[in-house]
């Protein structure tokens, strides 16, 4: 999800969207805990898009 999506979606489907990627995380986090996923930086990536859904959400709240 660019930048540019994650500023045009809604305080709300911000929240959605953080629950949703939190969830995928710890199911690719516990997947590759039990056997090594083809693409571990799948890790990395998920973790900065919950950060920059994260900074957007905190910034609308400032």
């Amino acid at each position: 999800m660019k930048n540019k999506e994650i500023k045009s979606l809604s305080a709300d489907d911000l929240k959605q969207q953080v629950a949703q990627e939190r969830e995928a995380f710890d199911r690719l986090k516990f997947a590759h805990a039990i056997s090594p996923i083809e693409n571990p930086m799948r890790l990395r990536t998920s973790r900065k898009l919950i950060a920059r859904l994260m900074t957007e959400l905190s910034a609308r709240q400032l």
